[in-house]
């Protein structure tokens, strides 16, 4: 089956890594996968020449709102993916959630990677309640095993020995959304307090003015550093060999980082929203904190505290590999599409 598959594909953000993941999977089944960002399509009518141009049967969109309304009127059949911003931001706008009930209305499917995400889109658009699927993000990390934390370290501005340091890193894009700077200060004390605490900052330069405003404060805060994107095994490499991983986001689906870090035996500290609340359990699997205060009494206790470390990695391990099978996610995706074959809307 020849397949259009629209998400947003900002290099690196969480939804162009899942988007490349799930055309990984529908490939291996056989079908043909035309992956587009949504944002370089401006309307409707580019979306309906691109299907009779490249003979396209059906259609998959990851983002409600984004993808989705590009998906309807088009006389074949889709599957949406909720995204995390469509159901967590867009639902307050009126107009955007009156689109998004009509595009539901049409999907076959939909996906949702927690409870609480199916929870809320249910809630939203009840008549859409016995179409939403949960699957949860698949996880797998190649650390590259070339890397080396000394060279990463320098290159972060760090001149210290690695084995007396505590480097706390946190993943993401910079876009207003993650709000990087939420601990900065923070932490900034507290490195002054202990020096050997640093808080890395590595993602790509989404929003650009953001950028500037991140990277001005960072320049004039002691103890906290930023690099910009890595090749991935790099970035898991990386993961593997930091004291912490951390999540400051206002908003999210599903955080890649927080289950790479679980995956890799990392600790993961995460601020304490739904979609990262819905991972993590606190002290089980990890800690969840409500304030930049409560991260550094919890980041200290971590410190403190080997046996509360090992106790963590031990349970985020064995919650990745229970609940974020990649195997378990390709059957779901593969499964899923095939109710896509065979007829059109037409």
């Amino acid at each position: 089956m020849r397949l259009l598959f629209l998400a947003v594909l900002r290099r690196h953000t969480g939804n162009a890594v899942t988007a490349e993941r799930v055309r990984d999977h529908l490939e291996a089944a056989g079908h043909v996968c035309l992956l587009k960002d949504a944002f370089d399509l401006e309307s409707s009518s580019e979306v309906a020449h691109l299907i009779r141009a490249e003979n396209l049967e059906a259609a998959l969109a990851l983002h409600l709102y984004r993808g989705g309304r590009l998906l309807q009127g088009h006389g074949i059949p889709f599957g949406i993916i909720f995204g995390g911003t469509d159901v967590n931001e867009d639902v307050k706008q009126r107009e955007k959630n009156e689109v998004m009930g009509r595009v539901l209305g049409e999907a076959r499917f939909a996906v949702a990677f927690t409870e609480s995400m199916k929870e809320t889109a249910q809630t939203q658009w009840p008549h859409a309640r016995d179409k939403i699927y949960i699957q949860s993000q698949g996880v797998m990390t190649v650390p590259n095993a070339a890397f080396n934390w000394n060279t990463f370290l320098h290159r972060s501005g760090i001149n210290q020995s690695a084995d007396n340091l505590h480097i706390f890193l946190l993943v993401c894009g910079l876009r207003q959304v993650k709000d990087p700077l939420y601990l900065v200060d923070a932490f900034s004390e507290w490195h002054r307090e202990e020096p050997n605490v640093y808080m890395v900052i590595v993602g790509p330069e989404v929003d650009p003015v953001f950028t500037r405003e991140v990277k001005a404060k960072v320049k004039r805060t002691a103890g906290v550093r930023l690099l910009g994107e890595m090749p991935q095994g790099d970035l898991h490499a990386a993961l593997r060999n930091c004291f912490a991983v951390v999540n400051s986001s206002m908003s999210e689906g599903m955080s890649a980082a927080i289950l790479e870090a679980m995956d890799l035996e990392v600790p993961v500290l995460a601020r304490n929203i739904p979609g990262n609340a819905a991972v993590v359990k606190h002290e089980v699997t990890g800690l969840l904190f409500s304030d930049p205060q409560d991260f550094v009494q919890l980041a200290k206790r971590l410190v403190r505290e080997p046996a509360l470390e090992k106790e963590l990695v031990a349970n985020g391990r064995e919650y990745v590999r229970r609940y974020h099978s990649w195997q378990a996610e390709r059957d779901t995706y593969q499964n899923l599409v095939r109710t896509l074959e065979g007829s059109t809307g037409e």
